[in-house]
């Protein structure tokens, strides 16, 4: 039996994983410039699992996946402190011949 300790592959569908992408304009330069893009992915999902969502979704072939977890911050409502929810970011190269057409 294989190891899928490091992967989520059989618990998340690809529309589970890629939950949003990241339209900034520092991603649109990113995007135009050295044909990465960002995208907000669940927590739990691995590069893997983000590499094959992404191959998977948009039909293209992926060549580094970066990926960043990103802290919440502390926001003030009336009397009550708050905090913004963590989350997790990735940035995915894409081969040079690909592309995606969202942004």
């Amino acid at each position: 039996m294989a190891d899928t300790s490091n992967t989520t592959t059989g618990l998340l569908r690809p529309d589970q994983i890629i939950l949003r992408p990241l339209v900034t304009e520092k991603g649109v330069h990113r995007s135009s410039r050295h044909n990465a893009y960002a995208f907000e992915v669940s927590p739990v999902a691995t590069k893997v699992d983000i590499r094959r969502a992404i191959e998977e979704m948009f039909h293209v072939k992926v060549v580094k996946v970066h990926t960043q977890n990103r802290k919440g911050k502390p926001r003030r409502t009336r009397m009550k402190a708050a905090h913004t929810a963590d989350w997790k970011k990735a940035i995915v190269k894409l081969h040079a011949e690909h592309r995606i057409e969202l942004f």
